[in-house]
């Protein structure tokens, strides 16, 4: 016979080194996808301590984050404004309108 066909044995190995081969690419894959998580959640954190740094209009000391938690985790018992106000909150904001743009009057 001029072509051997391959041994049982042959195939189940080339089927083990693609399966590995596999394995690596979902590892890699994976890997990827996880860094960009890690990405997005700490520009999400910058983004956070950027704005609350902004609003409380000075410099942090030494106890703000522990005041910060504490009414945070406490705004439930006054009214859970801030969670009532994240999640009514739309999701995106509304596009500005362009400097050039005329103000709309309250007939259009």
């Amino acid at each position: 016979m001029a072509t051997e066909k391959r041994s049982i044995d042959e195939r189940i190995a080339e089927l083990k080194e693609k399966q590995n081969q596999l394995k690596a690419q979902e590892k890699k894959l994976r890997a990827k996808k996880s860094a960009e998580e890690r990405k997005i959640r700490t520009r999400h954190l910058i983004e956070v301590g950027g704005t609350i740094y902004s609003v409380l209009g000075r410099e942090f000391v030494d106890g703000d984050i522990e005041r910060l938690a504490a009414f945070l985790k406490g705004q439930d018992n006054r009214g859970g404004y801030f969670t009532k106000a994240m999640n009514n909150f739309p999701s995106a904001p509304a596009v500005a309108a362009p400097d050039n743009a005329e103000p709309k009057t309250e007939n259009e």
